[in-house]
């Protein structure tokens, strides 16, 4: 008989994994994560892809701590609060205050993705054009698992068990323009938007810039929103602060978390494009969304922080520092093992792709047992398909990617010695 589970039931994890003291988590601090079962490990993810300045960092704490203080909770339903008001401005001069006007908060990217998909059948439904309900998503990205976000991801994580409706939502192969351009055609005048992540966060597939091109002239050509997913890509995540930065024009909408808080507060956004916003301000129309714990001062506070944090200690000196290492790091683990045989992603988001006897891709169980070999070894890898990830913080120092590199040959080594 099964004994009877603890109470704690956690998110996306093997029933067999779950009560163990190995992934129960203890404290963090830096780049480093203590378990319950006494090891502390070296963490190449930055938590769930989120603490992009490392943990416990004492600035983004003490602003928390000061504004829980101060205004423990207050609401932007109904009302404003100054914290808000603060975040948002700086956030808009972040993504650049001549293209983009105002702030939406909300509390994690799944819920922002189900946000920017009402923003923009809000915006259409302003302009009259009603029909314009359909979104295009790309195939292998990842948005989120509340019910909008989960029909906009592309993987199929229950949808028949739950329920998940995708009769509005369709995708396409990334950096297939013709796949693209024959759907928007064969559905003329009822496409809102286009959502992309800039990378892709698994396995890191970068959207490529005749791709990017494309996508602008389409949008010009057949009128629907673009929407940059920049979750994961924003905060020097890759390069430059948002990756929609470098396009040769800007996007409607950013939807962007994770880094925002360096992990700390449950928050997100979604920056809205001056066009987008003055439609519903000269229509003076209401969007029907609202979150009880979004754009709250603690939130807010966090932001702001982060924000400040990540200027003081030039992020984008740290990441480019840190992609150079990775860059060199990872085409030596090329040439030193027969196993590794390509890499992919930009900055600080990378996955290195492993093959195994004959050239054969790993399957989902492979790849779990070579992340559990690499972490016996003392690191914290992600696993994606027939690849494993690699997020660092941006505080990473040589030393610690000379640890994370010896722990990940290791594990290669214990890996398929064993198999």
């Amino acid at each position: 008989m099964t004994a009877r589970p603890q109470a704690l039931w956690p998110h996306m994890t093997p029933v067999r994994n779950q009560g163990d003291d190995r992934y129960c988590t203890v404290s963090a601090n830096g780049t480093r994560i203590t378990f319950a079962d006494g090891r502390t490990l070296l963490c190449a993810t930055s938590g769930l892809w989120n603490c992009v300045l490392g943990y416990g960092n004492e600035v983004i704490a003490g602003a928390v701590h000061d504004a829980l203080l101060d205004a423990s909770y207050l609401s932007v339903w109904r009302y404003e609060n100054t914290y808000a008001r603060r975040a948002a401005d700086a956030l808009v001069t972040a993504a650049g205050a001549e293209q983009f006007g105002r702030v939406l908060f909300s509390t994690s990217g799944g819920a922002a993705n189900d946000l920017a998909m009402k923003v923009v059948r809000h915006f259409f439904a302003l302009r009259g054009e009603h029909s314009r309900k359909g979104i295009i998503g790309l195939h292998g990205a990842w948005h989120g698992l509340t019910f909008g976000a989960a029909a906009l991801t592309s993987g199929d994580l229950g949808h028949r068990v739950y329920g998940i409706d995708r009769r509005l939502v369709t995708h396409v192969s990334p950096n297939d323009t013709g796949e693209l351009t024959r759907l928007l055609q064969q559905h003329p005048g009822r496409i809102g938007a286009v959502v992309v992540e800039p990378v892709i966060g698994t396995p890191a597939l970068v959207l490529e810039d005749a791709y990017i091109a494309d996508l602008l002239r389409l949008r010009e050509e057949h009128g629907f929103l673009l929407v940059a997913d920049e979750v994961t890509t924003g905060f020097w995540r890759v390069g430059p602060f948002f990756a929609s930065q470098a396009w040769p024009e800007p996007p409607d909408l950013i939807i962007t978390a994770k880094g925002l808080t360096n992990g700390t507060v449950a928050a997100s956004a979604v920056i809205v494009s001056h066009r987008v916003a003055e439609a519903f301000v000269d229509a003076e129309a209401v969007l029907g969304h609202g979150e009880t714990q979004a754009g709250t001062p603690p939130a807010a506070a966090a932001i702001l922080a982060t924000l400040a944090e990540m200027r003081r200690l030039d992020a984008a000196a740290l990441n480019a520092g840190l992609s150079a290492r990775l860059d060199t790091e990872l085409a030596h683990l090329i040439a030193d093992t027969s196993e590794v045989v390509a890499t992919s992603g930009r900055g600080c988001l990378r996955a290195a792709m492993v093959r195994g006897p004959g050239n054969s891709e790993l399957d989902d169980d492979e790849v779990a047992a070579l992340v559990a070999a690499i972490r016996a070894e003392g690191a914290i890898v992600h696993p994606g398909p027939s690849c494993f990830q690699l997020l660092p913080a941006l505080v990473y120092t040589d030393e610690d990617v000379a640890e994370l590199f010896a722990s990940i040959r290791a594990g290669i080594k214990r890996y398929f010695h064993e198999h």
